[in-house]
């Protein structure tokens, strides 16, 4: 996955490519190889070369500040920039009025729809399972709602970014 981001007023290009635990990240030309184990409420350790490092994350509300990442000390207030991942990011956040879009965060193959149009479907439930990277991932729904369109049918390829599903 490639998106841009804005930490301390400067922008940095990202590469991530890996699974949730175990991924290779490349900001701004510079490579890491790292593991990301969750602690749960926003708290991870990242492993890198056999060194722990202790991370928190809050997420913010309040526009232009996506989240807070703590680490080694530190505070970050990191803004993702690319318009994908925003759209993504604001698609997700469970708003409960107007129609909330599901979008494909990677390239991939869609496996099976969970539902059909016209479903009434809960926050956090599964609409369609996209596999990427030989690994499937089940899109879920970003706000409880009745799912209007579902543009995704099984063996078709998608695009990061693509509308999987409409929810209203």
């Amino acid at each position: 996955m490639r998106l841009k981001a804005e930490i301390a007023g400067s922008e940095h290009e990202l590469t991530i490519r890996g699974s949730d635990k175990d991924f290779a990240v490349e900001v701004d030309g510079r490579s890491y190889e790292l593991s990301c184990r969750s602690l749960g409420n926003g708290e991870y350790l990242l492993i890198e070369n056999g060194r722990v490092y202790a991370c928190r994350v809050h997420t913010k509300p309040e526009p232009g500040k996506l989240f807070t990442v703590e680490l080694r000390g530190h505070s970050y207030e990191i803004k993702v920039i690319d318009p994908k991942r925003l759209r993504s990011a604001h698609s997700s956040s469970g708003h409960d009025h107007g129609a909330a879009r599901l979008l494909a965060p990677m390239p991939g193959k869609v496996v099976r729809s969970l539902v059909e149009v016209g479903a009434r479907v809960e926050l956090g439930e599964g609409i369609i399972v996209v596999e990427a990277m030989k690994m499937q991932n089940e899109m879920k729904a970003p706000k409880a709602g009745t799912v209007t369109t579902l543009n995704a049918t099984p063996g078709a390829t998608v695009n990061a970014g693509d509308v999987l599903a409409v929810i209203e």
